[in-house]
């Protein structure tokens, strides 16, 4: 009988690149990848359109807000702190049908299935998940989007070549990327975003934050002149609040419009219930959608078990990746609760968003020890699948990174006691 397939610590030891995977980090490793059932990988592959079509949508509600067809305030809370040149850059007619060509939901699992926390449209970990895939592949897996899934869906965003704007703020990528592109051989590279340049003609992939624009000194006017970079420059796209404004009652007859019923409902069980976090006066008579509470001066005052709910800063900002930016509200003594929603209700340059707290299913799962051993240990995952919409508009899953972390840990992210490992079916 054939034994079970493994990847040895020694072989990922021998297969680390020289320059390693990730700037500021280390990780813990498995020798097998998740399982997850055929139910669940069902989910995850038929997801990809749901989110393009939701960004879609979403792009769609923006324009008809900004251009005055729908309430205004729903173009102006996403465009909080940002530039006027990057505001007119996203709102430009040419822009209309530019939309990021890699979609990364984050999905935590739960006893009723996934929960969606976030949407990256330029997400780190492509690197990362392509050389796992490939490890995992070598060591006689089959994996989830296969051994050179990731790889074959990034050389597409370039597929006649050319660079990716690299910022420092994002220095800790590079060499994922550096790795990722050795990969797929001559004719692609890395250039620091800041030295852009306002006329440059080659064809970009940005791996960089729309809020290190003023590092960037080229980037309103390459812009202005209409340059286009795969991930283009749609930060709107990028903010939380859209899985806020999803729930909102009175746009629900806007969300029915723009997207087909099958999404519709796939993205009412995905998305937990979200609430954008303003300032309102409501009538006596009234209360904030499923919070039964009449204001949020009331919501300070909830109780530790009321309180299950998590705060974010939408995005835009330093703090609106890698959970920098978020609060669980179970977790705060009371009076920090009540200075995180004064502080959300007073910042004029961001939104905040809330949403309802959903634990992560607690799974066991094979982990190598500092001495080399392997041991079944327990813990909460994090799912992070890839997809990559091609030249023709199909969106397909090319790979997936779960992040499993010990069950003490509410936010799950890349953590130096976190292990890395990618996905196969049961």
């Amino acid at each position: 009988m054939n034994a079970a397939p493994q990847l040895t610590l020694d072989a990922i030891r021998e297969a680390m690149p020289a320059k390693g995977l990730f700037a500021a980090g280390t990780w813990r490793w498995s020798p097998q990848p998740l399982v997850l059932s055929k139910a669940q990988i069902r989910e995850l592959e038929g997801l990809g359109h749901v989110l393009a079509s939701f960004q879609r949508a979403s792009d769609a509600i923006y324009r008809r807000s900004a251009k005055g067809k729908i309430p205004s305030w729903i173009a102006e809370s996403l465009d909080r702190g940002k530039p006027e040149w990057l505001v007119d850059a996203q709102r430009r007619s040419d822009a209309a049908e530019q939309f990021p060509r890699v979609i990364r939901p984050d999905l935590l699992i739960t006893e009723n299935g996934f929960a969606l926390t976030e949407i990256d449209s330029v997400p780190g970990g492509i690197g990362v998940t392509a050389w796992l895939s490939a490890q995992y592949e070598a060591a006689g897996f089959s994996v989830l989007g296969g051994g050179r899934g990731m790889l074959d869906g990034f050389a597409a965003l370039l597929p006649a070549g050319g660079a990716v704007l690299l910022s420092e703020e994002s220095a800790d990528y590079r060499p994922e990327m550096e790795w990722l592109l050795e990969q797929l051989g001559e004719g692609r590279d890395i250039k620091s975003a800041e030295l852009l340049q306002a006329d440059d003609t080659r064809d970009f992939y940005r791996f960089f934050e729309c809020f290190d624009w003023q590092n960037i000194p080229a980037l309103p006017a390459f812009a202005a002149r209409g340059g286009k970079l795969q991930a283009p420059l749609k930060p709107h796209l990028e903010e939380k609040l859209w899985l806020s404004l999803f729930h909102l009652p009175g746009l629900r007859k806007l969300w029915q419009k723009e997207l087909r019923g099958a999404h519709l409902d796939r993205l009412k069980q995905i998305i937990p219930t979200s609430w954008f976090i303003r300032d309102v006066s409501l009538p006596p008579d009234a209360v904030l959608p499923g919070l039964h509470a009449s204001s949020w001066q009331e919501v300070m005052e909830f109780s530790q078990k009321e309180r299950r709910l998590v705060v974010k800063i939408s995005g835009f900002d330093p703090t609106a990746w890698g959970s920098r930016g978020v609060f669980i509200g179970h977790d705060l003594p009371a009076q920090e609760w009540r200075d995180c929603l004064q502080r959300a209700l007073a910042d004029t340059e961001h939104a905040w968003v809330m949403q309802e707290f959903h634990e992560s299913s607690i799974i066991e799962h094979p982990i190598y020890q500092a001495d080399g051993s392997v041991a079944m240990e327990r813990g909460r995952v994090r799912l992070c699948p890839y997809f990559f919409t091609d030249e023709t508009g199909y969106t397909r899953l090319h790979g997936c990174l779960a992040t499993i972390v010990p069950i003490d840990k509410k936010k799950i992210h890349g953590m130096s006691d976190g292990v890395l490992t990618v996905v196969t079916s049961e």
